[in-house]
């Protein structure tokens, strides 16, 4: 949230259908001769549920229309960063041709095998047979067949799938797997609940995870985590997980975890955070205790955590963790009762998300600083090419955080990053998919509503910016609004931003009215060191550029209670 060069791209991302790209799904070809029946299971869904086929995203679904045949088919829910991929692997026999066809309805449907002959169509408004043959391997012994869509090119249906040639191992595959352990609950709302267990073992392969709530089964998984949705406020739940593999074999039932939802009109995390940004190198930093004693604010952001290099956390990215300017500036601020959250990252510098080599070393960086300051809370500032609009950092941070957050019971994980004044960018409704899909539980998603563009209604567009990530977090974890909302965060820019766009104090009260009413967890601000008055002075370092009075804006978000 650097105000040197914040300006932000707002990049959205265009899937690129031309010949050249569509080429490299492959050319149609001829269906093989039928060695033998159709060796694929449900392959008209005709069951009422996905087993044993997979979905990415858990964006599949059964549904009664529109179907080719029977009853049922199968929707993906494709979406602007997910193919909706199925899958379902089954055992086959080497040196074999195999006939692949099904019925789609679409714009952009594939259909195919993993690593070998795909084939497409466009047919949005009917089904369309496709079909495609391809030859195993010397030593292939099963195959992964998948049907998926494009992106943000809207569901497609898949119905009547078929596989036909001869079964893998003569039928000789008849060990199940074994029994998934420790099935525990990670995280609940109102309306759903985070599941995760131990990975079970096969003689062959387990290719997937089936988990059922009481008889029922709710949903097929490749991984050891999955997220319920669409559940009833304070209702119990029992859950039990069985695991797969190629030849259909199943596990017996996991242990059973119990889980009563949260309650309608109060589901999230309970935390509430009023903590504008302070920065210790830079734009003439004010005395904390000073501050705290003029506004009562508690809480304060401090930016920001860089890498020294090698992966090493740093303030600025060169003064050290302890013994410095910002370990006094820390210090000041708990003998007078408050606390802080650091901020890694922001618009620029050496960031340890886009430095650190993968996953694991990136947490390990996280927790230098936690065990530096017994954190409770901490803040990744996710900006620029390097890390916002890179999908691999993206997934490294979440990741990280999820890593820190099993490892200190009771830390508190916020993202922060740019938005459009109607609610995430491309890379905002990334981010989020993958915090999902990584069941990274992060507590707050906190948004920038500044540097749109000029905007001049700054209250209206930061209430549609907010209500546009509300959207978006309840369609991707089945949130109701008041859970959404509990999970939501605002930080803004006091007086003129790079764009010169102006939040007066009576508009930053508005949006801190507007906060406290909808019970947002977080609310911030960049920053304490422009909290003075300098009207005429521009866009600088520390003061608003506007006329108010010294520390007003800090005074404003202090009100802020959740």
């Amino acid at each position: 949230m650097r105000i040197t060069q914040l300006r932000r791209s707002r990049h959205r991302f265009l899937a690129l259908l031309g010949t050249a790209a569509l080429a490299l799904a492959g050319a149609v070809a001829l269906p093989g001769t039928a060695q033998a029946a159709n060796i694929l299971s449900n392959p008209g869904f005709e069951t009422g549920s996905l087993s044993p086929w997979s979905c990415s995203g858990n964006l599949g679904s059964i549904v009664s229309s529109p179907v080719h045949g029977g009853s049922k088919a199968l929707a993906g829910a494709v979406s602007s960063s997910d193919n909706a991929q199925c899958t379902q692997t089954v055992p086959v026999q080497p040196n074999t041709t195999y006939s692949l066809s099904g019925w789609v309805r679409g714009s952009y449907v594939y259909l195919g095998v993993d690593g070998g002959a795909s084939t497409w169509t466009t047919s949005p408004s009917a089904y369309s047979r496709l079909s495609v043959s391809f030859t195993t391997g010397a030593a292939q012994t099963s195959a992964k067949i998948y049907v998926h869509g494009w992106y943000a090119q809207g569901t497609y249906y898949a119905d009547d799938v078929s596989l036909d040639g001869p079964g893998g191992g003569g039928g000789s595959d008849s060990q199940a797997p074994t029994t998934p352990t420790n099935l525990t609950s990670t995280g609940k709302t109102s309306s759903s609940v985070s599941l995760s267990w131990g990975a079970s073992s096969d003689n062959v392969g387990v290719t997937g995870y089936d988990v059922y709530s009481g008889s029922n089964q709710v949903l097929s998984v490749s991984g050891t985590s999955a997220t319920v949705s669409g559940l009833s406020p304070s209702t119990a739940y029992s859950f039990t997980v069985k695991a797969r593999d190629a030849a259909g074999n199943t596990s017996a039932a996991s242990n059973s975890v119990s889980v009563t939802t949260s309650a309608g009109g109060g589901g999230g995390t309970g935390f509430k955070q009023a903590a504008p940004y302070l920065f210790e190198g830079w734009g003439d930093p004010p005395n904390p205790t000073t501050v705290m004693n003029a506004t009562g604010v508690k809480w304060f952001t401090m930016a920001f955590v860089l890498d020294s290099g090698g992966c090493n956390p740093a303030w600025d990215g060169s003064r050290a963790l302890t013994g410095g300017v910002d370990q006094t500036a820390i210090n000041q601020i708990r003998s007078a009762g408050g606390d802080i959250v650091p901020s890694f990252g922001g618009w620029q510098g050496s960031k340890l998300g886009a430095n650190c080599s993968s996953a694991s070393a990136l947490a390990g960086a996280l927790q230098k600083v936690i065990d530096a300051y017994s954190l409770k809370a901490i803040d990744m500032d996710i900006e620029n090419t390097d890390e916002f609009e890179n999908e691999a950092v993206q997934a490294r941070i979440l990741t990280a955080l999820k890593t820190v957050k099993a490892n200190n019971p009771g830390l508190k994980t916020i993202v922060t990053f740019g938005t459009s004044t109607t609610g995430p960018t491309y890379y905002g409704n990334r981010l989020i998919e993958q915090a999902q899909s990584l069941n990274a539980n992060i507590d707050v998603f906190t948004i920038m509503p500044f540097d749109f563009g000029g905007g001049s209604d700054m209250y209206g567009n930061t209430v549609n910016a907010t209500e546009g990530l509300k959207a978006k977090l309840k369609s991707t974890f089945g949130w109701d609004d008041a859970t959404a909302y509990s999970h939501i965060g605002i930080s803004g820019m006091n007086g003129l931003s790079d764009q010169q766009e102006n939040t007066t104090p009576a508009i930053w009260t508005s949006i801190r009215d507007w906060a406290n009413g909808h019970h947002i967890a977080r609310l911030a601000y960049w920053a304490v060191n422009r909290d003075r008055p300098c009207p005429g002075g521009g866009v600088v370092s520390n003061c608003s550029g506007i006329s108010q009075s010294t520390w007003q804006f800090t005074s404003i978000t202090a009100g802020f209670t959740g």
